[in-house]
């Protein structure tokens, strides 16, 4: 038999307007009565539903997901960290995949959120590094909350979640440079990315505190794949004077240059060693594994949901939750740069 509010009424004793204003986390009630009506909850393992709650009430408990992104590990890792965050309060997540170069992307986003009723947006790249689209939506107070690639927290951000895809790019080439390589290739990611200046960023900020320049043949842009990867480290590793290190964007490119690798019978790392980033399962499933930074992308998604979350109840206000909260992925070494690690 389907458990129904009724029956969370009745074991903790309160209205069922009360346990309404319980699921609705209204500041009015009191810590005594939401311990008791939660507690009725788990012991029921009663789930609201959020269709049902969104026509009840004023506000919305569905959240939107909109992506254009090809990485389906990253898609993934997000929407697990998402519905982690909207089980855990009670939230729908709708997941919109869409093509962010559309003319009429901007108003398609804030047709997504009126149609379905949303309490507000998880912007991931590209769509959170579109300025345009942040101005639209705080215009029709639209809330939102941004994971984007950045270092250093600014005034001219509020809820966003960074990445701080610089400083793990500069310790990846630093592992490198510890190595003994100094001839040192860098497969970038699709420019329009700005994780793929920051890792390129970081990766020239560990060479020149080494005394040494990137060497702008060696610099080579392209796009989060495999298919670049192999076709970028195939001409590089074809050229006379070849790289004893690649360093690559994200862990798609650096198995497609493990690939190209081992067609033409170069020792990894013997000959060669290829590092890569994310600690996708692209960078364990190939031989040997990958070394690369550790991006925690469940944990990002689940932490720039809450933050949604608070920004979305209309009982704080907005300068109370401008937040920014810095996560630096961590270098993982595997046996693609060191033998035996």
């Amino acid at each position: 038999m389907k458990i129904t509010i009724n029956d969370v009424a009745k074991l903790a004793d309160v209205s069922i307007k009360t346990v309404s204003r319980v699921m609705n986390n209204e500041p009015s009630v009191r810590k005594d009565t939401f311990d008791k009506v939660t507690a009725a909850m788990k012991q029921l393992q009663y789930q609201p539903n959020a269709a049902a709650r969104n026509l009840a009430s004023s506000r919305s408990f569905s959240i939107g997901y909109v992506y254009d992104n090809p990485n389906a590990y990253y898609v993934i890792e997000m929407q697990r960290g998402m519905l982690d965050a909207c089980r855990k309060h009670g939230y729908e997540l709708i997941i919109h995949p869409t093509n962010a170069k559309s003319p009429d992307i901007v108003q398609e986003v804030i047709e997504l959120v009126e149609r379905s009723r949303l309490a507000g947006l998880v912007l991931t790249p590209p769509f959170s590094e579109m300025p345009h689209l942040a101005e639209a939506l705080t215009a029709k107070d639209i809330a939102f909350v941004r994971i984007i690639s950045g270092s250093t927290p600014s005034p001219k951000l509020s809820n966003c979640v960074l990445v701080d895809d610089f400083t793990a790019a500069f310790k990846i080439t630093n592992h490198l440079l510890e190595l003994g390589h100094t001839d040192i290739a860098f497969l970038g990611g699709d420019e329009e990315h700005s994780s793929s200046g920051e890792r390129q960023a970081g990766f020239a900020a560990a060479l020149v505190k080494r005394g040494l320049q990137p060497r702008p043949e060696w610099v080579v842009a392209g796009s989060y794949s495999f298919e670049s990867g192999v076709a970028r480290a195939k001409a590089l590793l074809s050229s006379k004077h070849k790289p004893s290190a690649i360093f690559a964007c994200n862990d798609e490119i650096a198995a497609g240059a493990l690939f190209s690798a081992r067609l033409m019978n170069i020792a990894i790392p013997g000959e060669l060693a290829i590092a890569g980033f994310e600690n996708s399962p692209f960078s364990r499933q190939t031989w040997p594994p990958l070394t690369t930074a550790h991006q925690p992308n469940s944990t990002i998604a689940q932490h720039a949901a809450e933050l949604l979350f608070k920004c979305s109840k209309k009982t704080i206000k907005k300068a109370d939750v401008r937040q920014q909260t810095v996560f630096i992925p961590e270098l993982v070494v595997r046996e693609s740069t060191s033998a035996g690690s």
